[in-house]
């Protein structure tokens, strides 16, 4: 009986600490809608640090409450104002002597005589633009002469922007070196090499290594500038963080006075037009804990920074009054619209807007950095509002909520982001989905969001308890949290337009890989979740790729890899075409979309071009030639076992179509080719008690995550054996961070063990693949919008981070939701 009941205990223990998991998000969303205005909270503790950008670049977001005379800090970190001692070239034009031939020694000496190096001026680098000298060699040696009135700075600072691994010296000491390269001005403190600074001529000396790729050299010297009047500053006890798919929630202490701050992006995808407006509302409800009555006031510094690729770029700002709002807005100087495409950038063109209810008796002023908080932090009067413009501004908003005792008052604020012009497509310029109407201003779109706020937040809370349910049902509480941390990174990845021929689409741009836009093999797998929440979203991706081969400017018999690089769609950039992979993913998205809506229309509008991809697949898609694929981060292969398993499917997808078109004759044909086929590929890819990774190829294995639309769409062109035999081996083979991707490396893909799990027919094989994902997102040291590529041993990044692709951990609730509708109708 003692036995039994420890046992018992045990048991109850056992579960009690699975209910009690929650994820700790590598990243946590707070502001999210598209690849330009997605700012992030970097860290488990809301105030511990700037918010980002995706791409790691400050976005800065300041929030402080003030209860009774006291501040405390609940959002981000305190923002350095930096004061100007030797300019780089983002402020003055300045040259340097350089060398592109090893100097003799002493070079980085004062004393040194350069008068028979070249002379440039800065910026020094291979790309054109604003590239003032080219420098394209292997090294290059360069020496700055300075003059400075004054000597002795407590908090100097390197400004430095470079590429790739560098040297510094000041006045013949070294101090600073780093291997790599960076791709804006980084700031680092000098600390006591400051004293190497002396009053009258200095020199600057530099030696950079340029390993590979492009060449970047610029440099300047700054230092901390303080505010006048500053105020103690506590930080608030953070005691609660929780994510749900469209707000992230944290509750605070602050003294006397418990917070909860709440961010909410509304990205309900039933709903277009709420969907493409680009608004999110902070909201921050305060109520008294010890039972007295408090003087409550909450302030939000919003950093210019969100309107500009880089921190030096001038910014112009104002303050005015909309109707019932009061508004903040700033945009660069400049307004460069749709100039830069590429990866690693951030829009600089279009406006940034903050935004609150005149009913609440806001307080708005624009700043520098540096005396952002005093007037909220002390008794000095905000400063006259009149148009501003500088670098790095902050707009700052106060709103009271007066007196609060034990009955919670709320206010919010919103911020929201007009881009003018979105994307170029086909050489013609788009504008956003929310501006298709002529006459349609940021201000409409700002009235039309606090009109709607109550409903719109009781419309994401309620959507936000049904996925959880929904996904809890279908996997298990591990997998639910999984979904609600990929909702919103997954929808924010995209852009909404509308084509010139009326069209929706729905643009993706691929984060941290290479930039492309409109990738068909990032549609591929973040299709899941679009099928199950509208799959004209769905429609809204594939239709730019059907679109380029049908106006005849993409001549090739398989599916272009991507319609450009973002945010100009002008036809593919990538310098290598994927013919199998691109197919065989266009043709079976297609053939879900009639899945999910019943019916083939769709596929009627693009009969002729999928005809023309399944023909290709026929001939060249069951035993792949040495191409690119999705997953050749270990180097291309032939005869990929998995991607012809793509193939096979594709060729499926496109019987079923025709058969659900009444071409009964092309359906027997294609449906008896894929089921021949996967006789033959079960042949070619044995290897006992588990499948090659290429046909023929003995001892190899990789993940045939390909085969889980066999299983969802209920094709069943593989045996069911196929499936269980690859689950029972790829469950001998799990690190401690998940299944690896093949056999050639432990790094994995955590969409495609996802899917892979999905291919498993109990629920204790499915979470048994799927735990190690959960435990990767709420263990890896990389604290970045979360990475699909990740290394299975440590939960290290590979690289990847904030993709679309997320969209595909909702591939088991997409099984669910279509069992449950078979259900329904009798299926």
């Amino acid at each position: 009986m003692k036995k039994k009941f420890i046992l018992l205990l045990l048991w109850v223990l056992h579960v009690s600490v699975l209910v009690a998991q929650d994820l700790r998000a590598p990243a946590y969303p707070l502001i999210t809608h598209n690849p330009y205005l997605s700012i992030w909270s970097f860290g488990d503790t809301l105030s511990a640090s700037n918010t980002k950008h995706w791409t790691g670049t400050d976005h800065s977001l300041i929030g402080m409450v003030k209860v009774d005379g006291k501040v405390y800090r609940i959002l981000g970190d305190e923002t350095k104002s930096y004061k100007t001692v030797v300019a780089a070239s983002d402020e003055e034009a300045y040259k340097f002597s350089y060398t592109e031939t090893a100097p003799a020694a002493g070079w980085m000496t004062p004393q040194f005589n350069d008068s028979n190096w070249k002379s440039g001026a800065a910026p020094i680098g291979h790309d054109k633009g604003p590239v003032k000298t080219t420098w394209r060699s292997d090294d290059i040696w360069a020496r700055r002469t300075f003059t400075v009135g004054e000597a002795g700075f407590d908090n100097l600072y390197l400004k430095l922007n470079h590429d790739d691994n560098v040297e510094v010296y000041l006045n013949g000491e070294e101090i600073y070196q780093h291997q790599g390269w960076t791709e804006r001005f980084q700031y680092i403190p000098l600390n006591g090499a400051s004293r190497k600074l002396r009053k009258g001529e200095n020199v600057l000396a530099i030696h950079v290594a340029n390993t590979a790729g492009g060449s970047w050299l610029d440099v300047g010297l700054v230092a901390e500038e303080a505010p006048e009047n500053k105020a103690a500053i506590y930080p608030a006890e953070q005691v609660s963080v929780e994510l749900n798919a469209t707000q992230t929630i944290y509750k605070l202490k602050c003294g006397p006075v418990d917070v909860t701050a709440t961010f909410t992006s509304p990205l309900l995808m039933q709903n277009l037009d709420l969907l493409a407006r680009p608004v999110s509302y902070i909201a921050v409800k305060a109520e008294a804990n010890d039972k007295a009555t408090h003087e409550v006031l909450f302030y939000l510094g919003t950093s210019t920074d969100i309107a500009v690729n880089a921190p030096e770029q001038p910014v112009v700002a104002e303050e005015y009054t909309s109707g019932k709002l009061s508004v903040l807005k700033a945009g660069t100087k400049e307004q460069p619209v749709l100039q830069k495409k590429g990866d690693n950038v951030r829009i600089d063109w279009g406006y940034m807007y903050v935004a609150a209810p005149q009913s609440a008796k806001p307080t708005q002023y624009m700043s520098t950095t540096a005396d952002a908080l005093v007037p909220f932090a002390t008794n000095v009067s905000p400063p006259a509002n009149e148009a501003m413009q500088g670098n790095s501004l902050v707009l700052n908003t106060i709103v009271p909520l007066g007196k609060v005792g034990s009955k919670a008052k709320e206010q919010y604020v919103m911020l929201g982001y007009d881009e003018l012009n979105s994307v170029q497509y086909f050489n013609q310029n788009l504008k956003p989905w929310w501006k298709q109407e002529a006459g349609q201003t940021m201000e409409q779109a700002l009235a039309a969001a606090a009109s709607d706020y109550a409903k719109v937040i009781a419309q994401c809370q309620a959507f936000d308890k049904q996925l959880y349910q929904d996904a809890l049902a279908a996997g298990g509480k591990a997998y639910a949290e999984l979904c609600e941390l990929a909702y919103r990174q997954a929808i924010a990845a995209h852009t909404l337009v509308k084509s010139p021929q009326g069209e929706i689409l729905f643009l993706s741009k691929e984060n941290f890989s290479n930039g492309s836009i409109n990738t068909v093999d990032v549609t591929y797998p973040s299709a899941p979740l679009f099928l199950i929440y509208n799959p004209d979203l769905l429609k809204g991706m594939l239709n730019g790729i059907f679109h380029y081969s049908e106006s005849g400017n993409w001549k090739k018999p398989f599916a272009a890899h991507d319609l450009g690089t973002y945010p100009i769609a002008n036809g593919q950039t990538y310098g290598e075409d994927m013919p199998v992979e691109e197919s065989g993913n266009m043709l079976i998205l297609t053939g879900a979309i009639a899945k999910v809506e019943g019916n083939a229309n769709y596929a009627k509008e693009h009969w002729q071009t999928l005809t023309t991809w399944a023909e290709y697949l026929r001939e060249s898609g069951f035993d792949p030639a040495n191409q690119l694929s999705t997953d050749d981060f270990a180097g291309h292969l032939a005869r990929n076992a998995n991607l012809s398993v793509k193939a096979i499917l594709g060729l499926a997808s496109y019987g079923k179509l025709a058969g659900m078109l009444g071409k009964k004759d092309v359906e027997r044909e294609y449906i008896t080719l894929a089921k021949d086929m996967a006789q033959k590929w079960m042949q070619l890819a044995d290897d006992g008690d588990h499948y090659t990774l290429a046909f023929e190829n003995e001892g190899t294995w990789s993940q045939k995550y390909n085969l889980v639309w066999d299983k969802i769409l209920g094709y069943n062109i593989f045996p069911n054996s196929v499936r269980e035999k690859e689950i029972r081996f790829y469950l001998t083979k799990q690190e401690r961070y998940g299944l690896p991707l093949d056999s050639r490396k432990t790094y994995t893909k955590s969409d495609w063990v996802l899917w892979t799990a999905t291919l498993a027919d109990n629920e204790a094989d499915f979470k048994a693949l799927v735990q190690p994902m959960w435990k990767y997102a709420n263990e890896t040291p990389d604290r970045v919008p979360i990475s699909d590529w990740h290394e299975t041993t440590d939960a290290e990044v590979m690289n990847f981070r904030a993709r679309s692709v997320v969209g595909g951990y909702f591939i088991k609730l997409l099984e669910y939701k279509l069992n449950e509708k078979g259900k329904t109708s009798g299926r």
